[in-house]
């Protein structure tokens, strides 16, 4: 008899491609949220991004959440953002420095990483990668190589992503 422990599946991975000044993606945490409850470490949730022209500041906010999951703080970080859509809209930039200083962050480092750019690259990277595959808006899930539109309507999404990350895991009937 063997004393070794089974290896535990890799978790099903859930990209979700996001834009922190996007209210459509506000809604999304609340699935994103209920999924982890559900999924626990089998459901891997990355967080990609796809800044939209049409949101002035997104693109600094992309590269402040990368600052945020450098310091361990990346989903209080996104989450306490979109929480605040309508008034990111109205205070810009300052909005990411503020809730940095409410997560503990420096926001004068935080302040340095917009500065000196050193998440441009990760941002960019996620963005072609979102073209490539065929996003065009936020929220937009791929899991298992299927792309689901939350941009649209986020209706019913959850339940196709349990039936995917239930297939994947080896859980569904």
């Amino acid at each position: 008899m063997s004393d070794s422990v089974p290896a535990s599946p890799a978790p099903a991975v859930l990209n979700l491609w996001c834009e922190l000044q996007c209210p459509d993606c506000r809604t999304a945490l609340d699935d994103v949220r209920a999924l982890r409850e559900r999924y626990g470490d089998r459901l891997d949730v990355r967080l990609r991004h796809f800044p939209l022209d049409k949101h002035k500041h997104s693109y600094a906010a992309a590269q402040a959440a990368e600052e945020a999951f450098e310091l361990g703080q990346g989903w209080p970080f996104v989450e306490a953002v979109l929480a605040r859509v309508e008034e990111f809209d109205a205070k810009g930039e300052q909005l990411l420095f503020d809730v940095a200083r409410e997560l503990g962050l420096d926001a004068d480092e935080l302040d340095t990483a917009l500065v000196d750019g050193r998440h441009t690259l990760i941002v960019d990277i996620d963005q072609a990668e979102g073209k490539a595959i065929g996003v065009t808006g936020t929220p937009t899930y791929v899991i298992d190589g299927e792309r689901l539109d939350g941009g649209q309507s986020q209706d019913g999404l959850r339940e196709r992503i349990e039936t995917i990350v239930d297939r994947v895991l080896g859980e569904g009937a």
